[in-house]
């Protein structure tokens, strides 16, 4: 849902996501509706600096798909799915669309990086994240001296 906003295929994904999670109740359809909206809002307001970044929106939708799937009997479950397979095949893109590139001197990966210090020596480097970050703690057994 989230990379769709602001394409071409936003106002199709939103109805058939509000469908989908409204399972023929036209209250809940409406209430997806404006979760859906709430999300586009979120992520078009270039006046708001305080807004949550793209990854906020992509775990806030990811926490209410699989609660809702979690609601779901086996049977629906299956119907379900199957919607939502659909949904991603003719709507989704791959997260990174271009191919991963670095400058002279740089460094270009499409994925994990492990930058280490050891025997005391230090380490670093300037970063250019395009998506999400997990930092370790820089000295898992502990400063040396």
């Amino acid at each position: 849902m989230v990379q769709a906003v602001g394409t071409d295929a936003w106002a199709a994904v939103r109805h058939q996501t509000a469908l989908l999670l409204g399972r023929g109740d036209a209250e809940r359809q409406q209430a997806e509706l404006q979760r859906l909206d709430q999300t586009e809002a979120g992520l078009s307001s270039s006046q708001n600096l305080q807004r949550p970044p793209a990854y906020y929106w992509e775990g806030m939708w990811r926490a209410h798909l699989e609660e809702f799937l979690g609601r779901l009997s086996a049977e629906e479950l299956s119907g379900a799915t199957a919607e939502l397979d659909s949904l991603v095949r003719q709507f989704g893109t791959p997260a990174r669309a271009e191919p991963t590139s670095a400058t002279h001197g740089g460094l270009a990966a499409g994925k994990d990086v492990s930058v280490r210090a050891e025997g005391g020596s230090v380490a670093g480097g300037v970063l250019r994240v395009d998506g999400g970050i997990q930092l370790s703690p820089p000295f898992p057994r502990g400063p040396q001296q």
